[in-house]
């Protein structure tokens, strides 16, 4: 891969990471304007968060499926002429492919590891009102 395409995916992964933090902030910024405080802000990003793991999860899964048949593609390159095709390109891309599709596996584990299985919002606890 070339220096110009690796550039231009990382501008565009950045791109796209900053367009849903600012639709984040945006849709957070609603409850914040109606006076409900910023408790209301959390709970919205919280909730735009669940949706954006959605979103990592499901183009996980496409650029796995794209990686594995990239990847039978350039082993039958590197079969027709293994001059032009290195087999360590083939096989690293079915090293990412993997990697891809377990992606959202993994994130089920952390997220029970992390919080366990009843993972809720913080709250406030052991303050007394006056």
């Amino acid at each position: 891969m070339n220096q110009s395409l690796k550039k231009a995916l990382i501008l565009t992964g950045g791109a796209i990471f900053c367009f849903c933090i600012g639709v984040d902030v945006f849709a957070a910024g609603k409850p914040f304007a109606s006076g409900q405080g910023i408790g209301a802000v959390a709970g919205a990003v919280k909730g735009n968060l669940s949706a954006i793991a959605t979103l990592i999860t499901a183009g996980s899964y496409v650029a796995g499926m794209g990686f594995g048949v990239g990847a039978i593609v350039k082993f039958k390159a590197h079969k027709d002429n293994p001059t032009q095709v290195a087999i360590s390109v083939p096989i690293a891309m079915l090293f990412i492919a993997a990697a891809l599709l377990y992606i959202p596996s993994v994130f089920k584990t952390t997220g029970a590891t992390l919080f366990g299985a009843s993972g809720r919002a913080a709250g406030i606890s052991g303050i007394s009102s006056f």
